[in-house]
């Protein structure tokens, strides 16, 4: 089971004491899950520090190209460098807000993947196609157009992410995630084989404190990518410790 908290654009020096509350909590009593945080660049090293190996680092986002004239991009070799093991690729986010193709998605992966980096490749539809009965379609395509060959358990996980859930305090029904994960794996399982049976599939979209023991239990649920909690250690800690089991 993987836990990613991604800060997205908050974060100063300031909020080093959270990482390191972090990291104390959970030294002291040690995690069922493998737990990823996903700072803004700027304070990856610095939360490289803080952790003290008791979790993990990740990007928000990464350019395809290893080097070269991008003027404010940043390289998987960079944050691998800044002692990241993971990046997040694909966020809703930077798919609206950047108009991210599922091409360039799969490209920024496997620039992880080159970098020596865990890619969270991230997925979901948005409420004007869920209205419209169209979740799995879209979902489908994305999977099989963002996703580059050569995916396991070892090198990049799914979060599947709701668009209309994100930020907003709803979350889908407990039978909603699990048709969607379980479609999830079906796709993977039918494309990959026995190397898509053990990709982790993520649940994102206001996971919080008061509902993440439920969604973390349902089937096909490989864990959770974490927004708004996971600024603060408290609240990270309380959606860490509902992991069902020790995978």
């Amino acid at each position: 089971m993987l836990i990613a908290g991604n800060w997205k654009m908050n974060g100063l020096s300031q909020d080093l004491g959270e990482a390191k509350a972090l990291a104390q909590a959970l030294k002291a009593h040690p995690p069922k899950a493998r737990i990823v945080v996903c700072p803004p660049a700027t304070l990856i090293s610095r939360l490289a520090a803080a952790a003290e190996g008791v979790y993990e680092l990740g990007g928000q986002d990464c350019h395809p190209k290893p080097s070269g004239a991008y003027t404010g991009d940043i390289s998987a070799e960079m944050l691998r460098d800044a002692g990241a093991t993971w990046t997040i690729v694909g966020h809703s986010e930077r798919r609206q807000y950047h108009g991210e193709s599922d091409a360039l998605v799969a490209a920024k992966a496997k620039a992880a993947w080159r970098a020596g980096l865990g890619a969270i490749i991230c997925l979901g539809e948005t409420e004007a196609e869920r209205n419209a009965g169209r979740e799995e379609v879209i979902v489908h395509r994305q999977l099989a157009e963002s996703v580059p060959e050569g995916a396991t358990a070892a090198n990049c996980a799914i979060a599947y992410e709701p668009v209309w859930a994100i930020g907003t305090g709803r979350t889908p029904t407990a039978a909603d995630i699990a048709r969607m994960h379980e479609h999830i794996r079906e796709v993977l399982t039918a494309r990959f084989g026995a190397a898509g049976r053990g990709v982790e599939i993520l649940y994102g979209g206001s996971v919080k404190p008061d509902n993440a023991r439920e969604i973390l239990a349902v089937a096909e649920v490989g864990g959770a990518l974490v927004g708004g909690a996971s600024l603060k250690s408290k609240d990270f800690l309380a959606i860490i410790a509902s992991a069902p089991v020790l995978l």
